[in-house]
């Protein structure tokens, strides 16, 4: 374990993944496997300097809704070459055969509850992808997979199983569900416009089947913190 913190040069990088191995009990091959997908860099960002200095200190916290997303999640394990001709059922069956790497990738506290999860509404049936349970926000996650751009119809459709599920599915000392889209590519404007005023706990993310360029994201955090710095000489009386 120490070994392979010693291997990061970036005291930032080195100081989170040593806390996060240590709050989180990851064994070699689980830490190696977040230095491979670049976790941190991935964790960080979109965040200003002061998020990313205490991600560094304190690893990842998990206090509300926004703080189990990742941008982009990472599918390398599944093993589908580019370019991939799978089916969102296929993408599905994958991850579900990967249930341990998923697991690791969506993070501490998911619980496994079903896949193609039944809700019936009026004599019509619908069903959700994936249902998880996170032990630490004590809720529901429903989680619908996308192979291509998100359309608002699919916001729609899981704000309703998000109604749902708050309604019947929810027992004394559950939390509200969170919803997490995943699909390939998302254009901004139409979510922010299709999510105007609903659910704050309903979310769209990116995923991707190949390790993200571990570079490109080094180059934002930096940009990010000598942003940030040159900010704050500027302020400075």
């Amino acid at each position: 374990m120490v070994v392979e913190l010693l291997k990061l040069e970036h005291p930032l990088e080195r100081s989170f993944y040593e806390q996060q191995a240590i709050r989180d009990k990851w064994s070699v091959p689980k830490l190696q496997r977040q230095k491979k997908t670049s976790l941190f860099l991935r964790l960080a960002a979109g965040k200003d300097k002061d998020a990313i200095l205490q991600l560094a200190a304190q690893g990842q916290i998990i206090e509300q809704p926004a703080d189990l997303l990742r941008d982009p999640y990472v599918f390398e394990f599944l093993k589908i070459s580019e370019p991939h001709t799978v089916s969102e059922t296929d993408l599905e069956t994958r991850l579900c055969n990967h249930l341990q790497p998923f697991l690791l990738e969506l993070g501490k506290g998911f619980t496994f509850v079903g896949r193609q999860y039944r809700i019936t509404l009026n004599n019509t049936h619908y069903r959700v992808d994936l249902v998880f349970y996170h032990r630490i926000l004590r809720c529901f996650v429903l989680i619908d997979l996308k192979l291509n751009e998100v359309e608002h119809h699919d916001i729609g459709q899981m704000n309703m199983y998000l109604g749902y599920f708050a309604t019947e599915e929810n027992t004394e000392g559950d939390n509200p569900p969170i919803g997490i889209i995943l699909s390939r590519d998302k254009d901004e404007l139409l979510v922010e416009y299709a999510t105007y005023q609903m659910n704050s706990q309903l979310f769209v993310q990116k995923y991707q089947l190949y390790l993200p360029d571990r570079e490109e994201l080094r180059r934002e955090l930096e940009l990010t913190l000598r942003e940030a710095e040159e900010h704050s000489t500027n302020d400075a009386p």
